[in-house]
């Protein structure tokens, strides 16, 4: 049954447009702080934190914390499921925000 749970949460942090973007967002860019992505996104830190916690929850994203900020990346490695899953959200025509950067540049 675990298998069954871990592919619904993975399709089902997939069901929302605004998911969809901040993947192949941060694939973009790179890691990004949470506050580079309420700038960039216009969101509030509340619903974009559900946001990313659905995605890391379900296996696309890792989550650092740098001092008082908390950056997220692409997970690696990655299934091929869900590397499939984001080969193709690559090649979707999405409409991007620009990349507002707030927090200073971060080594992770």
């Amino acid at each position: 049954m675990e298998a069954m749970e871990d592919f619904l949460k993975t399709v089902g942090a997939l069901y929302d447009e605004t998911r969809v973007k901040l993947l192949k967002f941060i694939e973009l860019y790179g890691p990004l702080c949470v506050c580079d992505l309420e700038a960039s996104f216009k969101m509030t830190q509340s619903r974009l934190s559900r946001h990313l916690k659905i995605l890391k929850d379900a296996g696309f994203l890792r989550a650092q914390r740098s001092g008082r900020w908390t950056y997220y990346a692409i997970r690696a490695p990655m299934d091929r499921f869900r590397m499939e899953a984001l080969k193709e959200i690559r090649t979707m025509p999405l409409k991007l925000p620009e990349l507002e950067k707030i927090s200073k540049e971060c080594e992770i």
